[in-house]
């Protein structure tokens, strides 16, 4: 009509959040023509897998971030964005200063029995099984049918009880589908063909995904919803999902993480990148000695201790504590999302899921080309 007052947008997007999700999502959007603005809680972009200089070591600040994929489209993808080194993720554990190989494989039986061949191995753990029967009733039963009791016992069922806060009897089977067993001595953790860390660190990465992208850091999206809203055609939201719903359905459950970074006057603390702690009575999961991701050289150490924590509103959301009764509550919030008509959900926060950063890669991309589909 004549005279109608049209209020034109800013923003064809307008993204919460700058990790990887978040960030691939500009970068694809942007280089289809759109104008994004990115907003970020924190005071860096880059969400957990943000790094920082100390004592000229690259530190992860948010915890060990190693890439790792079978998916060649996304290697490729992260390769144009920055040079990866060869780091193979090789940790050992730690149990009250008994050293065993990670992921369990014939070093670690080795170490643990004696034995020497896979058929000396196998028949340890096969004996080690039998000792539950019938359908596994809790975490502690499933991990000893799929591994036996002594690497439950030793390599198991203190780290899990840390990093959950509460018994493996009280945790569902569920958590644990499967272990990985190897009747090899081969010491790399993941089996995927793609590995490394890029040699400057991630920051490179998410520094070139939003470059000429306008970044707002230090920002609660939240707290000024519609305003922000009133900017663009569409969101992009990477949060957690129950608080955009302002906790209508109640509170997912997430578990936390606090992060104790020292510098150390030694060039090498403890000889490998990562070392979990896997008795229950050492209050720290794991002592991350970052240097060693870089295969670094430098006359001090950088280390950081990670310790899990309960999660409360306002702390960070690490992990999702993806129970039946956490399960449930997130299909009432996802079926909230899905009539939100301009609102696009993504990541491991607003999609309740644990993700590896290939596959938040992967959801990205799917994203754009759903969004961009013609």
């Amino acid at each position: 009509m004549e005279g109608e007052l049209v209020c034109v947008k800013k923003y064809d997007y307008l993204i919460v959040g700058s990790g990887l999700f978040g960030s691939v999502f500009a970068h694809e959007a942007t280089l289809r023509g759109k104008k994004c603005l990115v907003l970020e809680r924190r005071d860096h972009v880059g969400g957990n897998i943000y790094c920082e200089e100390i004592e000229g070591v690259t530190v992860h600040r948010y915890g060990a971030h190693i890439f790792h994929t079978a998916n060649r489209r996304v290697w490729k993808y992260v390769n144009d964005l920055a040079e990866f080194n060869r780091f193979t993720n090789s940790p050992i554990a730690n149990y009250k200063g008994e050293i065993y190989n990670m992921p369990f494989n014939m070093n670690t039986f080795s170490k643990l029995w004696g034995v020497v061949t896979p058929d000396e191995a196998r028949e340890k753990i096969e004996a080690q099984r039998g000792v539950v029967t019938g359908e596994p009733k809790n975490l502690e039963e499933q991990a000893i049918r799929l591994v036996g009791t002594d690497i439950y016992a030793k390599l198991i069922k203190g780290y899990t009880e840390k990093q959950w806060g509460r018994p493996c009897t009280e945790l569902p089977a569920f958590i644990i589908k499967r272990l990985p067993v190897r009747y090899t001595y081969d010491n790399n953790y993941f089996n995927d063909p793609y590995q490394g860390i890029p040699v400057n660190g991630y920051n490179e990465i998410i520094d070139k995904l939003l470059d000429g992208i306008e970044v707002r850091t230090d920002v609660d999206y939240l707290a000024n919803r519609a305003a922000y809203d009133a900017l663009a055609e569409k969101v992009v939201y990477t949060g957690t999902i129950d608080s955009y719903f302002d906790y209508k359905c109640g509170e997912l459950e997430y578990r936390s993480l606090r992060f104790e970074t020292e510098v150390l006057d030694t060039p090498n603390y403890q000889g490998v990148a990562v070392v979990n702690y896997t008795d229950r009575e050492t209050p720290y999961t794991r002592i991350i000695e970052h240097k060693h991701f870089a295969f670094g050289q430098q006359e001090k150490t950088v280390i950081t201790r990670e310790y899990p924590a309960v999660w409360q509103q306002g702390m960070e959301a690490y992990y999702p504590v993806n129970n039946e009764k956490n399960s449930a509550l997130y299909q009432q919030y996802k079926a909230l999302a899905d009539a939100e008509p301009n609102v696009i959900f993504g990541g491991r926060l607003a999609e309740y899921k644990y993700y590896d950063m290939d596959k938040v890669i992967e959801a990205a991309l799917s994203a754009v080309e759903k969004e961009f589909a013609e």
